[in-house]
């Protein structure tokens, strides 16, 4: 929308801030279903009714609805396949003595970012994730450093989408790149009294739930930070990324 001009940089980067929130909800999609129902008895109708109405839609919205019933249902098989692939990779990985001192956090930061950079979605980084640390392959706080290494390499994404587009666009990937790396290190520094208080107050919840409400937490925060700074971060950008004609 940026780059075809439907949208200036403003408005741009306050859509940036809701679709990572937005993003946040593969989390809770995977803990709330994913490990409550049985979710390959789930996933294989879904893909059978979707698959039918996509071939037999043409391209009315029929077809659309289709596609998606489709991808929900790929997208819960695959959270099978997680499930009991982690289960019995738990003894050979050394996750748990990695994260014993708290002192190699930045390792899994890194490898939340490398999943996502690597399969280009932050939503099946997250689904392995949270199923490797309900699974305990890995303890919570790795889990939580390797949600917020996901939560920056999704900015991958939007640097290899701007390449050779308008400087508005690349302005725009810019934001997304600064507001996901401030949220990370804000994140990074307020890990443990973050987690501590989600566990405290949600007691009865699952790794997978404290996840969620933890990335979820942190982007809020993080939308919050940036909220009234965007103006001025408007200005800085608009001085750079400029095109020959400007």
């Amino acid at each position: 929308f940026v780059n075809a001009g439907l949208l200036n940089l403003l408005q741009t980067i306050y859509v940036i801030y809701g679709s990572n929130i937005g993003t946040t909800m593969t989390s809770w999609l995977v803990a709330m279903v994913g490990f409550k129902v049985n979710v390959q008895a789930m996933a294989l109708p879904l893909i059978s009714i979707g698959m039918a109405l996509w071939l037999s839609g043409g391209r009315s919205r029929r077809s659309g609805l289709g596609q998606a019933l489709a991808g929900f249902g790929l997208f819960f098989l695959g959270i099978a396949v997680l499930k009991e692939s982690f289960g019995s990779l738990g003894g050979s990985l050394p996750l748990h003595e990695l994260a014993a001192d708290g002192g190699n956090l930045p390792l899994f930061v890194g490898i939340g970012f490398l999943l996502t950079f690597l399969m280009q979605s932050s939503s099946a980084a997250m689904a392995v994730t949270l199923t490797a640390a309900a699974g305990g392959l890995m303890p919570l706080t790795a889990a939580a450093a390797t949600v917020i290494g996901a939560n920056v390499g999704t900015t991958s994404t939007a640097a290899l989408a701007v390449i050779g587009s308008t400087p508005n666009a690349q302005r725009a990937a810019a934001a997304h790149v600064l507001f996901n790396l401030l949220t990370a290190l804000v994140a990074v520094l307020l890990l443990s009294p973050l987690l501590e208080l989600i566990t405290q107050a949600y007691s009865g919840a699952g790794t997978a739930k404290v996840l969620a409400l933890f990335h979820t937490a942190f982007n809020l925060l993080g939308v919050a930070l940036m909220w009234w700074l965007t103006p001025a971060l408007v200005r800085f950008l608009e001085g750079r990324f400029r095109s020959i004609e400007e």
